[in-house]
């Protein structure tokens, strides 16, 4: 008989052992995180909040890129209509185009004048052009930002040293100054000297040919709607027809019907700077979540004054705001993902509640404090991989919105010195802290809520499209109803665009004595 030897015996005995004896447990998933104020658990948020952006996102087909073009074709054929009748705006202009209506908070501007438009049951897409009526690029072109009479990131603006060309151009929107400064006027300007850009030894020399915002937002809205039914009186087949076309405060807002699109554009006439103002220098010099991401040069390539003054007893016909939407641009780029995702559901549900009344508060207050929450918490805490980031961001922004609501602060991000809510009163900060104590306390319903909107939102368009496919209007559609192999070849270059360049803004160089050739620039890329 063979003997097995026992070390043999003992590895064969582990091996059967082994194969009876019940397996280990799998590692346990990791709990989420549950919200103390809420009891929500925070990855239930953060997957209400990936569905909801992407309902906000939309299907953007190539149908549907096609007559966002030929809506943004009409919006630049009509300016170029402007330009070449009144011979105001500047012959190759440059203008911003931003993902999002006025409203989205994209811009800051008093909520009060703004409109009330819903997507779904008013439109389907919406954007914001900021239309330069002054191109002050030209360094050598001497300017004067007159900040004497006015809150931080406000000011009146002299165009007493420009050209004659521009002053008589001008001359209908341009306001004088009676009487002389006094000896405290001259003091203080001394010291306003270093905000100006540039500034002016002379304090006198400031006096007169005040460029007045209210008078060229009078002005704007009558060339625009002279030359939306200059269009209308000729339409054509494959153009997008004006469905409305309204004033809201500074905006001169149109809704195109574009195939089965209605594209909502809010027009804005700005004035446009190459360069960075001297009163915000000191921001300059902070450390910021962009630093090593982009450039100085690209962070501050220019700035606008907006027509929009102080809610604090401001001056309509003199006082403009600053505003830097080109740096927010590029600014936009460097918001880690998951921070981004937490401002879009932040912003749907905010503007549901916001809505009425209006009260002082608007969504570029939500769009700043993202910019404060990127500087001051860790990059790898924005852009986490942890299923609960989404959802836990999300409380952290209403949170914040909390906090500045009931403190009546919020200071601007480019200038710091400018609390954007001094104006609200007691009873106004306490209603908006009411309602935003609501959504904090059931953040799931609301983002519910917020969800349901959207799908409404996106099942109406559908409904439209079907509607419009089937019965479709000669003059929104190609000829028979067939795209040209070239407006084919158009569409998927701007499917290609889009999906390339979600969320990102538009810049475009438009010719008016040739507007059918218009060059693009998303962010700094050229088309």
């Amino acid at each position: 008989m063979r003997t097995i030897p026992s070390c043999l015996r003992v590895v064969e005995m582990d091996t059967l052992m082994s194969a009876v004896a019940p397996r280990s447990p799998a590692p346990a998933k990791k709990p989420s995180e549950v919200d103390f104020r809420s009891g929500a658990a925070l990855d239930q948020l953060s997957s209400q909040v990936s569905e909801l952006v992407l309902l906000e996102q939309g299907e953007f087909g190539d149908q549907t890129a096609l007559e966002v073009h030929t809506a943004k074709d009409f919006i630049f054929n009509m300016l170029g209509l402007v330009q070449k009748v009144d011979q105001r705006l500047p012959v190759a202009n440059e203008y911003l185009l931003l993902s999002g209506g006025a409203r989205e908070g994209v811009l800051d501007l008093n909520p009060e004048d703004l409109g009330d438009y819903a997507k779904g049951a008013d439109f389907d897409l919406d954007f914001t052009l900021l239309v330069p009526a002054l191109k002050l690029h030209d360094r050598n072109q001497p300017v004067t930002l007159d900040m004497r009479h006015s809150p931080p990131c406000h000011s009146w603006l002299s165009l007493r040293l420009c050209d004659s060309n521009i002053l008589s151009r001008w001359s209908v929107c341009c306001q004088e100054e009676n009487g002389l400064l006094t000896e405290e006027d001259e003091e203080e300007e001394g010291e306003m000297g270093k905000g100006s850009v540039p500034s002016l030894g002379s304090p006198q020399s400031l006096d007169g040919c005040y460029f007045s915002p209210s008078l060229v937002t009078d002005w704007f809205w009558g060339v625009v709607s002279e030359a939306v039914e200059e269009l209308r009186r000729s339409p054509q087949r494959g153009i997008p027809s004006p469905d409305r076309l309204e004033r809201n405060g500074p905006l001169t807002t149109i809704i195109l019907q574009a195939g089965s699109s209605r594209v909502l554009y809010d027009l804005l006439p700005v004035v446009s700077f190459r360069g960075w103002p001297a009163v915000a220098q000191g921001w300059l010099t902070a450390n910021h979540f962009w630093d090593g991401k982009i450039t100085e040069e690209e962070a501050i390539s220019g700035f606008y004054l907006l027509p929009c003054c102080s809610p604090l007893g401001g001056r309509p016909d003199r006082e403009w705001r600053l505003a830097f939407s080109r740096s927010e641009v590029q600014l936009k780029k460097c918001i880690p993902y998951p921070m981004a995702q937490a401002f879009q559901a932040a912003k749907a549900v905010l503007s549901r509640i916001l809505a009425r009344p209006r009260t002082g508060l608007s969504l570029y207050h939500l769009r700043t404090l993202l910019f404060w929450a990127c500087d001051r918490l860790p990059a790898a805490y924005l852009s986490s991989p942890d299923p609960d980031t989404p959802g836990r961001l999300l409380l952290g922004l209403l949170d914040d919105l909390a906090h500045c609501i009931l403190g009546k602060n919020c200071p601007n991000y480019f200038l710091p010195q400018c609390n954007m809510l001094e104006h609200l009163t007691d009873s106004q900060a306490l209603l908006v802290a009411r309602k935003l104590a609501h959504v904090r306390s059931d953040p799931s319903e609301h983002l519910r809520a917020a969800v349901d909107q959207a799908q409404q939102a996106g099942q109406l368009k559908k409904e439209l499209t079907g509607s419009t496919n089937g019965h479709g209007s000669p003059g929104h559609h190609p000829a028979n109803g067939i795209i040209s192999p070239s407006e084919d070849k158009l569409a998927q270059r701007l499917q290609q665009l889009v999906t390339e360049n979600p969320g990102k803004s538009i810049s475009v160089f438009l010719n008016p004595d040739d507007v059918t050739r218009p060059h693009f620039r998303i962010d700094d890329k050229f088309y």
